[in-house]
């Protein structure tokens, strides 16, 4: 059975999306569509959440998770309000991505694509941001990219979201 306690105003989400789904539930190929607007409700796809689409579309569970699984834009645990992207390619590494992530990591009292506890944070390694001679870099969001980032400065990265989260610039 569908647990609505999943996150705060879940209820509403789920009839959102339920909405959704009757209005396109006879297109063809819906299913991807139906994923990426659930995932935009509930910031990633649970396993209710991924068997409410399978319910409501009426087709297989595992017709579903496989989608979710096989597309990387698809995520089955729950993300940060800011996510914080930590270039890993060769010429950030080189230059200390690694040690930019761990402070990252550190500094959050987290794992590797984990939330923090209060939701605002989650820190994922990616390959290459195309900025190579600006290593390493950081990716906050899509838009607030950083630069030459150090360990100090990733630290201020994070304060300068909490005080913006907080209202004081």
């Amino acid at each position: 059975m569908l647990s609505l306690t999943e996150c705060p105003g879940c209820k509403e989400k789920y009839k959102e999306l339920e909405e959704f789904i009757s209005g396109v539930k006879n297109e063809p190929g819906i299913l991807i569509n139906v994923l990426h607007k659930a995932q935009e409700l509930f910031g990633y796809l649970s396993e209710e959440t991924q068997q409410f689409v399978a319910d409501k579309l009426e087709v297989p569970l595992s017709r579903v998770y496989g989608v979710v699984t096989f597309y990387n834009f698809f995520s089955t645990k729950p993300k940060g309000k800011n996510q914080i992207k930590v270039c890993l390619g060769t010429a950030c590494y080189v230059k200390g991505a690694d040690k930019v992530m761990q402070r990252l990591l550190d500094d959050l009292k987290v794992g590797m694509e984990e939330p923090t506890e209060d939701g605002l944070f989650s820190v994922h390694a990616v390959r290459c941001l195309g900025a190579c001679s600006m290593a390493p870099v950081v990716l906050v969001g899509e838009r607030d990219f950083y630069g030459r980032v150090t360990p100090d400065e990733a630290s201020k990265i994070i304060e300068k979201y909490r005080r913006n989260e907080n209202g004081k610039n």
